[in-house]
């Protein structure tokens, strides 16, 4: 890459009074002019509990200096990346590694007859605690939460107001939390339209853009697989077959979505650094894993440090 350092001319000697020589001082670089690296644009995906890895990404690359000049966040991701663009990940971290099952089911106010199983309000509650009154604006860099308006199926970009309220939105998972009444709009969780927001970034025409996928290897290469139907099983051949409840099926199915639907969105819209942690083993309810969740995305963004580093010095600000 060509530096556009300043001209100077200096020779290695310079003449001094009737042409004597003395050694001439070296140039010193003017680093005011020295080209700053690129800011990174962030698309932190959906995927629950996966999300907690989130936090290890983002203190992987503190840890490396790289600076992080815009978030688009989906579900957790809005949550994370909200509460760090906040200051508030130290608390975030502290609040997620201290999860047991116990104290999950304690956050979580069951409802009857709600849009949801539970209404949310004591997780709230707790965010409150850290976030109360920030708005989007406020932040010293911008954030976009991703949602999907419940009426219509549109994908809306929440990227000013309340935080707490574009942060509930994007993560209010049909059935399980209740959807979010935001400006007249019904608003439930954005992984239902774009589960890695990368053209959010593109949109805010940020140049390099890296994705945190959490669903990348739940599957493998989708197939399609011709099948011959015929009568349903025998009740013999039917106690054979693994019984799979409500909530599991529930989030299989959510499982299958977000991955279909973020291959096709990344496919058409690809990040420039695609950041992949591990993370299938980890069910979408198992928010007490942190400490291992945080540590896999640790692991995943030190690994791509350079690579990173690299595309930045590409794009010279």
């Amino acid at each position: 890459m060509m530096l556009n350092w300043p001209l100077h001319r200096n020779p290695t000697t310079s003449s001094v009074g009737g042409g004597a020589s003395v050694p001439a001082s070296p140039t010193v670089p003017d680093i005011s002019r020295m080209p700053k690296k690129m800011p990174i644009a962030l698309a932190l995906g959906g995927g629950s509990a996966r999300g907690w890895a989130h936090i290890g990404v983002l203190r992987a690359l503190d840890e490396a200096g790289i600076e992080v000049g815009m978030i688009a966040g989906t579900s957790i991701g809005a949550l994370v990346g909200g509460c760090y663009l906040a200051g508030k990940l130290d608390e975030l971290e502290e609040f997620a590694r201290s999860l047991t099952m116990r104290r999950i089911a304690g956050l979580l106010d069951f409802t009857i007859g709600g849009g949801g199983l539970f209404g949310g309000m004591r997780l709230t509650r707790r965010m409150q605690e850290h976030l109360q009154g920030l708005r989007i604006e406020d932040l010293s860099r911008p954030f976009v939460a991703v949602a999907a308006e419940l009426s219509t199926g549109h994908e809306v970009w929440i990227g000013s107001g309340s935080l707490i309220t574009a942060i509930r939105a994007s993560y209010a998972l049909p059935g399980i939390f209740e959807p979010v009444h935001c400006n007249g709009r019904v608003l439930v969780d954005g992984a239902l339209v774009n589960p890695v927001p990368v053209t959010v970034c593109r949109a805010y025409e940020q140049h390099l853009v890296a994705a945190v996928n959490l669903n990348h290897d739940l599957y493998g290469r989708s197939a399609v697989i011709k099948h011959s139907a015929r009568d349903q099983d025998s009740d013999e051949a039917s106690e054979k077959h693994e019984h799979r409840g409500l909530p599991s099926v529930m989030v299989q199915s959510y499982n299958i979505i977000q991955d279909r639907i973020s291959r096709a969105r990344l496919a058409g819209d690809p990040p420039d650094l695609a950041l992949q942690p591990r993370v299938s083993d980890i069910g979408l309810s198992e928010f007490h894993r942190a400490a291992e969740t945080i540590e896999r995305g640790y692991e995943e963004a030190r690994a791509r440090i350079s690579e990173l580093k690299r595309l930045q010095e590409l794009i010279p600000r």
